[in-house]
């Protein structure tokens, strides 16, 4: 083997096409001998740049080499089929699939976790499965053979949890061969590794008489490195990097590492693994040459930046140990000419100024762009933003098939059966955008939105038969609701039954879930489900895992076969096909970018933990033994990343763009943009004008708050009937009672609300209704009641845990009340009745809980209360006046089993006094002490009173207005509606 043929693309130049440039000047005019070659690239993305370089650089038509992908730093990508030929001897073994690797990894795991009394579940077992099947393909591509993981000497320094990971690693090690061989493959990773082996004794011994080119690859894996070396060493071959640094000093170079072991002291200097030459400088090693013997490549096309772009970037990404030299460069060494950044508030505004920028890019004729970013979300952001022009580019490094519609649906599926179809999950699913699609989705909609409007409030029972309780046993307010509801729900019902029976056990074989959960979901989407690329992979991904399911964990809690199938779905990537591309913008990550270029380079998301990221922890083995058994470091990745940004940085425009916070918190700059802003200091060009544009595009100009509402009706539209309960509404706030009676906006429950005041007073009133009425107020019966309603599977948890000891002793306390004032011939006349009479020209309505008898034959009005009573001073101001409203109705007859004049006045208040629970109040006192309203005014008064706001607002032409007496008024169920925190507060 000759000399060998090594050389580098410096940064600042598009590699693509310089690549492209230089092999079609060696090639001369002799295009055959470029069709009879070969190009070996990193990845896909990488081959279809260098392919569209071609087409650019042609003009014509071209018989292009053939582009062969030999898998790029992702080890899961499959090596090219053109390097195993079919007479392969002897053959290369099959790669086992790498969802039947896993499950059988996450079945080895559970029962090794187990075994050593540290159970997991079957989600985190197939987690923890992949990471060990990433440290397994590690072992196979630095060519670490397992048995060195027993020579390994743990030593002391290793705490109990890495040591405990060291011997289940151990244990699944011995384990794992049997299973490989009967599963009668190899790993992908080891089986490349075989290829790339192959491939490289094939053309030691027969050097290729055609041009063999390797460009831009950066795996530094031993079988790559003997392949590129034997590529570089043929006749016709070369071996291209990417942004070798030639020109860095020779102690800055030698810094970088690997350094070699000291005798002395038995210690090895630590590399700098984080630096973007270190992973170029292991593979040169690894080939056997030095960097002297790379070669500049000559070639350059019109997308390349100056060279000084090329130094200047070497010099920010220097080890940090050199760093200081910044203070001696010149000026002209620190600027950064074509470069400029952009530092916005929040990452909304940071894709709002990336796709104004790409939307500029488009005004100039010919001129491409493109986001490089590692942050998905961010990415998806632009798109969204460019869709707003008409404008669809595409997230090249594709979207997880859990945010789609087809990922999101089998989610929602399981969701929902996990969670005994609790509404907030069952009408997620019902209502997702896949079910029923097609010309049944308008019904089907009607149907679902009866079924929440009746599934609103506190939870139901569990499961299927809670719900159809929920919808037969309804208040009287609610029949008309839950029948509406009702009608509909056997439709759903039939379409959820196999899922609850598969689900309902709490525990099932995995691929009995996943036989389910593809028949739920043809059930309720049929093709739909499977439709488009995002279908599709659903499709392939759910039969595939039914295939390799009896492989897996022996059973899966139905609580945790979502967030397994979560983890699956995350890491299937859906892509456009190639043909859909947008001709001159692109959205590419990290991966995707490398030998890309474009006119325009935005580099996105420049956040520490974003770019770079934050290494991946490996859960198996502790950085010590990594690095005794030769495994990269952690803190590669960091490297890694800085290479790809070098890359990215060195096109001939660049705008550099971060967020000053994410979604949670403050966000601290990425290192490289610090580095570039240190050393280029006042030269560092920031992009005023695109951080302006961000906020002015939304920028609605001067807020002109709103004013208080006060809306006048006219007298036509006034209600001219009215209860008891609307009355203090309608004083103290007049705009709330205008919306709910005259517009008719009623507030609606949440969906899984947690109960209520109003739900726990509802269900009090209903146990002393039943008492009252069915037990003739008898004290041995109501806390059978009482029980019997904590008791019920409906009663929701809360009820139950933190409000049972307060009920049964307020229920206790009812009860031994009620007997003492029968004994002094108080009688319980009437409960839960009511009717109304017409009073100041208006039908006054109202419902009493309880009206007594009293002993001088005048009537006592009940209201139970769950809470607190109301005070004096409300009373005193003319509200809480319920009470002698409800006295007014029965003295003019209006209530069918209590007539006469009402004498008293009391609110039974279940709230704690002192050291127990119940107390009685009156907002009434025959002598009118401590501010209250003597007992024989207080009808009178209340009559008053509501007279007074009758001729106002309902006879009248007061305005509605918002808020009249906020004090009293401490619902907030149209404080939107009427905007209130635009002028609360301002007035006066």
């Amino acid at each position: 083997m000759g000399r060998l043929r090594l050389y580098t693309i410096p940064a600042h130049r598009a590699f693509a096409d310089a690549l492209v440039a230089g092999l079609l000047r060696r090639v001369g005019d002799d295009r055959l001998a470029l069709a009879r070659g070969i190009v070996l690239v990193p990845n896909n993305r990488g081959a279809l740049a260098v392919r569209d370089a071609f087409v650019r650089a042609s003009g014509a038509g071209l018989l292009l080499p053939r582009i062969v992908a030999l898998g790029s730093d992702d080890i899961g990508e499959a090596l090219g089929a053109a390097l195993d030929p079919a007479d392969a001897q002897p053959p290369v073994p099959p790669a086992i699939p790498p969802l039947r690797r896993r499950l059988v990894l996450a079945r080895l795991v559970a029962e090794e976790r187990a075994a050593a009394r540290r159970p997991v579940d079957a989600a985190e077992a197939v987690r923890l499965a992949g990471e060990l099947a990433r440290t397994l393909d590690q072992l196979a591509l630095e060519d670490v053979a397992p048995e060195r993981l027993a020579q390994i000497d743990p030593g002391e320094g290793l705490s109990d949890h890495w040591e405990s990971a060291l011997r289940l690693f151990r244990l699944l090690l011995d384990r794992w061969p049997q299973e490989r061989a009967s599963l009668g493959g190899v790993d992908a990773a080891e089986r490349r590794m075989l290829l790339l082996r192959r491939q490289a004794d094939r053309w030691r011994a027969a050097p290729p008489a055609t041009l063999v080119c390797a460009a831009g690859i950066t795996d530094t894996a031993p079988a790559v490195a003997e392949l590129l070396r034997v590529v570089a060493g043929s006749p016709q071959g070369m071996t291209v990097f990417a942004g070798l640094d030639r020109d860095m000093p020779a102690e800055e170079w030698d810094a970088l590492g690997p350094h070699p072991r000291d005798e002395a002291t038995g210690r090895t200097k630590r590399a700098i693994e984080v630096h973007p030459q270190f992973h170029l400088k292991l593979l040169l090693g690894r080939i056997g040459a030095g960097r002297d013997e790379v070669m500049r490549w000559a070639d350059g096309s019109e997308q390349d930046a100056p060279p000084s772009r090329g130094r200047a970037i070497a010099d920010a990404l220097a080890p940090a140990a050199f760093t200081g030299k910044w203070t001696r460069l010149s000026p002209a060494s620190r600027r950064l000419d074509g470069v400029a950044a952009a530092e916005l508030a929040t990452p909304a505004e940071e894709a709002q100024g990336i796709a104004l920028t790409l939307r500029g890019a488009l005004e100039r004729e010919g001129q491409t762009a493109a986001l490089v970013t590692p942050d998905r979300a961010l990415a998806r952001r632009v798109a969204a933003h460019c869709r707003r022009w008409g404008i669809d580019v595409d997230d090249s490094a594709g979207r997880p098939l859990s945010i789609l519609p087809p990922g999101t649906l089998l989610t929602a599926i399981v969701e929902a059966a996990a969670q005994d179809f609790a509404p907030l999950a069952l009408l997620t699913l019902l209502k997702h955008p896949l079910v029923r699609a097609g010309e049944a989705r308008g019904a089907w909609l009607d149907g679902v939105r009866r079924l929440d409007r009746a599934l609103r409030g506190p939870r139901p029972g569990p499961g299927l038969d809670g719900i159809d309780a929920h919808l037969r046993d309804a208040p009287e307010r609610e029949k008309h609701v839950r029948a509406a509801a009702a009608a509909f729900w056997p439709e759903a019902r039939a379409l959820l039954e196999p899922l609850a029976r598969t689900f309902g056990d709490g525990t099932a074989p995995l691929p009995a879930l996943v036989a389910c959960l593809r028949v739920a979901a043809e059930a309720l989407a049929g093709e739909e489900a499977w439709r488009g690329p995002a279908g599709r992979a659903a499709s392939d991904l759910l039969a595939d895992l039914e295939e390799q399911a009896p492989l897996g964990p022996a059973a899966v809690e139905r609580g945790g076969f979502a967030p397994l199938l979560r983890l699956l779905m995350d890491e299937v990537a859906i892509r456009r096909a190639p043909g859909d591309r947008h001709p001159r913008l692109a959205i590419y990550g990290l991966l995707e970018a490398r030998l890309q270029s474009a006119d325009l380079m935005i580099l996105g998301g420049l956040n520490e933990g974003t770019w770079p990221g934050i290494p991946a922890p490996d859960p198996w083995l502790a950085p010590r033994i990594r690095s005794e058994l030769g495994l990269p470091g952690l803190e590669r990745s960091i490297g890694i990343a800085a290479h790809d940004f070098g890359q990215a940085l060195g096109a001939k425009q660049v705008l550099l763009t971060r967020s000053r916070r994410d979604v949670r918190s403050p966000a601290l700059a990425s290192r490289f943009w610090l580095r570039l802003e240190a050393m280029a200091g006042d030269r560092f060009v920031r992009a005023r004008d695109l951080e302006g544009w961000t906020r002015a595009i939304d920028d609605g100009g001067v807020p002109m708050p709103a004013a208080r509402p006060a809306p006048m009706p006219a007298k036509a539209h006034r209600p001219d009937r009215i209860s008891v309960t609307e009355v203090d509404r309608l004083k103290a706030d007049p705009f709330a009672f205008y919306a709910r009676r005259i517009l008719k906006l009623m507030p609606l429950d949440a969906v899984d609300a947690d109960p209520s005041a109003a739900w726990r007073g509802t269900a009090v009133h209903g146990v002393l209704e039943a008492w009252a009425k069915e037990d003739d107020c008898d004290p041995a019966a109501l806390m059978p009641r009482a029980l019997a309603l904590l008791d019920d599977p409906a009663a929701h948890p809360l009820l139950r845990a933190l409000w049972q000891p307060r009920l049964l002793a307020g229920f206790e306390w009812i009860a031994r009340r009620t007997a003492e004032q029968r004994a002094e011939g108080r009688e319980v006349l009437s409960v839960e009745g009511q009717g109304g009479a017409r009073i100041a020209g208006i039908d006054l309505s109202g419902r009493y809980d309880r009206i007594d008898r009293m002993p001088d034959g005048g009537l006592g009005i009940v209201d139970y209360k769950t809470g607190k009573a109301p005070s004096t001073a409300a009373v005193e101001g003319g509200f809480n006046l319920q009470l002698g409203l409800l006295g007014a109705i029965a003295e003019a007859g209006g209530f069918e089993r209590a007539t006469g004049t009402a004498t008293a006045f009391e609110y039974w208040s279940l709230a704690k006094k002192d050291d127990s629970f119940g107390v009685v109040s009156s907002p009434a006192d025959p002598a009118g002490k401590n501010g209250r309203i003597p007992t024989d005014d207080f009808v009178r008064t209340a009559v008053d009173s509501f007279t007074d706001s009758a001729k106002k607002w309902l006879l009248g032409e007061e305005p509605f207005t918002a808020k009249l007496h906020p004090e009293f008024a401490p619902y907030a169920e149209y404080d939107q509606l009427m905007r209130r925190d635009e002028w609360y507060g301002r007035e006066g």
